[in-house]
C-alpha cells in the first residue's frame, strides 16, 4: 500500500528495504484521490522502533494513507532524539482541531501505576473524548486499551503478580465478523503485560463485543458494536525479536524473570525465536482500515459527519 510519510523519517528506508511500498510527500501530491487520514499517538519510549512496527502493519491495503505522528506532551524523551520528535511529531494540542479517519494509540510502560498516578492521565482522557467526536475509528493497544475501557465504561483492570509474556494461540469467535475476516481457526499473538480484564467484565457492557480470545492469555480483541473503538490486549505489531529484547531488559532488573512462553525453540533463550504472528497482525490492520474506517468514514471529514455515523457513541 502507499503509506505517505515524511521523506526523512527513518522508517522510510527501513520499510523500503523490506520491499514495502511507502510514498514520499513529493510523490503523493500527484495522486488525485482522497487518502485516508490516520493519526498515530505514540506513547512508547522508543518511538522510532514503534513507528516501524506499526507502519509495517499498515502496509497491505491498496488505500493511500496519510500518516501523522502525534505525542501527548513536549517533555524530553530519554529514548528518542529531540530532533526526531521535533521533525516528525505534532503535539496533540496542535491537531485537536482536526478530524481523522483512523487513530492508533499505542501501549505505554505504565502497567504497575494506578491511572491516577499517570502524569498525563487528564490529557489522555481528553484524547479519548476528542476521538469520540473527531475520529471514525480508534484502535487502542495494550495499556491504552485498558485505560480507554476504564475511562469510557468504568471497567478496571487487574494486575498479575508475574508479567504475561509469550506467544499464545487464539481463536476468533464470530466467523462473520469483518475485523477477523480471513483469520485461521487458530492464530498466534504475542502478549507482554501485567494487566488483564475478566471476560465477564467485557460481557457486562452492552456496547462491546468480544471478537477473539485465548485459553492462556484471555480476551485479546474487543470492539464496540458501532465500530468506533477497537481494543487490542496483545501486540500483533511486534518484531520477531521484540519479546527477546524485553526479556533481556527485564532480566537485568530481576534475574528470576520467566522466559516468554511458546517463544523460543526448546524453551532455550539462546536459540533464535521464530515469528508466527505477523500475517494475522497485518490482516487485522488491513481489515480495520477497510471495514472499520474506509467503508464507513465520510468523504468530507468534519466533526458533524463523523458524529452522524456514530449516533450511539459513548459520549
Amino acid at each position: 500500500m502507499p503509506i505517505k510519510i515524511p521523506d526523512q523519517l527513518p522508517a522510510l528506508s527501513i520499510l523500503d528495504n523490506e520491499n514495502i511500498f511507502v510514498m514520499s510527500d513529493q510523490r503523493a501530491v500527484s495522486q488525485e484521490i482522497r487518502p485516508m487520514q490516520v493519526a498515530i499517538l505514540n506513547l512508547m519510549p522508543n518511538k522510532i522502533e514503534t513507528e516501524v512496527q506499526i507502519l509495517r502493519m499498515l502496509s497491505n491495503t491498496p488505500l493511500q494513507i496519510n500518516v501523522e505522528f502525534v505525542r501527548i506532551h513536549a517533555n524530553e524523551s530519554k529514548n528518542t532524539p529531540t530532533e526526531h520528535l521535533e521533525n516528525f511529531y505534532c503535539l496533540f494540542d496542535d491537531i485537536k482541531h482536526k478530524q481523522y479517519d483512523g487513530l492508533i494509540i499505542t501501549g505505554a510502560p505504565l502497567a504497575l501505576l494506578d491511572y491516577s498516578q499517570v502524569s498525563f492521565w487528564d490529557k489522555i482522557c481528553e484524547v479519548f473524548d476528542w476521538a469520540e467526536k473527531n475520529v471514525t475509528s480508534t484502535m487502542f493497544s495494550c495499556w491504552a486499551a485498558h485505560a480507554a475501557l476504564y475511562h469510557h465504561y468504568g471497567i478496571n483492570r487487574h494486575l498479575r503478580k508475574q508479567k504475561l509474556s509469550g506467544v499464545f494461540q487464539h481463536k476468533p469467535l464470530n466467523s462473520k465478523e469483518q475485523l477477523t475476516r480471513g483469520f485461521d481457526e487458530n492464530f498466534n499473538v504475542p502478549h507482554s503485560r501485567y494487566g488483564y480484564i475478566n471476560k465477564s467484565d467485557y460481557q457486562s457492557v452492552a456496547q462491546l463485543q468480544i471478537l477473539a480470545e485465548s485459553d492462556e492469555a484471555g480476551v485479546y480483541l474487543v470492539a464496540s458494536k458501532n465500530k468506533q473503538q477497537v481494543y487490542l490486549t496483545g501486540h500483533p505489531e511486534y518484531d520477531t525479536t521484540t519479546l527477546h529484547e524485553e526479556f533481556l531488559r527485564d532480566s537485568k532488573v530481576d534475574a528470576t524473570t520467566a522466559l516468554p512462553k511458546n517463544y523460543y525453540k526448546d524453551n532455550d533463550a539462546n536459540s533464535s525465536p521464530v515469528g508466527s504472528w505477523r500475517s494475522h497482525g497485518s490482516l487485522l490492520f488491513t481489515n480495520w482500515l477497510n471495514y472499520y474506517v474506509y467503508q464507513i468514514t465520510p468523504y468530507k471529514l468534519d466533526a458533524s459527519n463523523i458524529q452522524a455515523i456514530h449516533p450511539d457513541t459513548v459520549i
